[in-house]
């Protein structure tokens, strides 16, 4: 495929999800980043901000499967895998595969669920393979899961283990919608007809753009600029930031740095460039590190969160 198909490909999809999700750009090029790099995403945000709508819109301009898990305090681990079913006319065990098994899976409120069950997706995540009564079962690529949470201030909430969350690539705040984008919404949705959706991509080209991402040309100095962004959320002191060592209970580990180069590939990839700069990193570190940058009691204290930090970091690290 050639750039311009490349290009094609990208506005054919935004334009397909933009039928149906009025705004949240933001949101939905995230998104794109995730399916095109094969990271997982979580997104955050009060009920009614159309997260799931963007996710099940997005799986619906790709020729792919899709499953949606609703995520609740009595879910088991076995709702979310499959388990093994007994057949008594042969008098052996079968395997019923559960809703993981899809291309793109909606983990729907998930922290509305207990440990057992997030950590169920944990092998699944990272793996890409599910493992039930001793056999392993690869899951199909593309694979991808997209989360959404409440946030956890509110009721019946369960907070999400590091581990977890970590396995996630890029965690992205969901706000509320300008005063023009709600009337449009409120034009859209008065009629009450659903909004068609055309499947405008395969999963050939989602897999052919990944490879292509992976080789976008990424300078020396860029990789050293990644790599000094998230040593400063480990070592702020030797970043100048002295003041920050006391905010900052755990900082981000190697799977963020290689997320943010990832992610910043496609950043750049999005906006037809075949390399990529360090407006790329500066645009996405804030979603590949505000959920692995663990912050102390002293800065929930001062109210510093833990995107408080990064937009610290970002703006004492020198740009190459």
């Amino acid at each position: 495929m050639s750039s311009a198909a490349d290009a094609q490909l990208v506005q054919d999809v935004l334009r397909e999800v933009g039928k149906r999700v009025v705004g949240q750009e933001y949101m939905v090029e995230r998104l794109l980043i995730g399916l095109l790099t094969g990271g997982h995403c979580l997104l955050e945000g009060v009920p009614g901000l159309a997260k799931t709508l963007t996710v099940r819109t997005l799986a619906e301009t790709v020729h792919t499967s899709f499953m949606r898990i609703q995520f609740t305090p009595d879910l088991l681990p076995a709702d979310v895998l499959g388990t093994q079913v007994y057949d008594q006319s042969t008098g052996s065990f079968a395997v019923k595969r559960g809703p993981i098994f899809a291309n793109i899976l909606l983990a729907d409120e998930i922290n509305r669920a207990p440990a057992k069950v997030q950590a169920a997706l944990l092998e699944a995540m990272q793996e890409k393979q599910v493992t039930i009564g001793g056999t392993t079962f690869k899951l199909e690529e593309p694979f991808l899961v997209l989360a959404t949470q409440n946030p956890i201030e509110q009721e019946g909430t369960y907070p999400l283990p590091e581990a977890q969350v970590d396995r996630f690539m890029l965690k992205l705040r969901v706000g509320y919608p300008t005063r023009e984008e709600e009337k449009e919404v409120m034009r859209r949705m008065a009629s009450g007809h659903p909004i068609p959706i055309t499947a405008v991509a395969t999963p050939e080209q989602i897999l052919d753009a990944r490879r292509r991402i992976a080789d976008l040309y990424m300078d020396e100095r860029i990789v050293d600029y990644v790599v000094d962004i998230v040593h400063a959320t480990r070592r702020p002191k030797d970043a100048g930031l002295a003041d920050l060592v006391s905010l900052i209970e755990f900082g981000a580990s190697p799977r963020a740095t290689i997320a943010l180069a990832q992610a910043s590939r496609a950043h750049a990839f999005l906006r037809g460039r075949t390399y990529v700069t360090p407006d790329d990193v500066k645009s996405i570190a804030p979603d590949v590190l505000r959920h692995r940058v663990l912050t102390t009691y002293e800065a929930e204290a001062e109210e510093v969160t833990s995107d408080d930090v990064v937009q610290r970091i970002l703006g004492a690290i020198e740009s190459p």
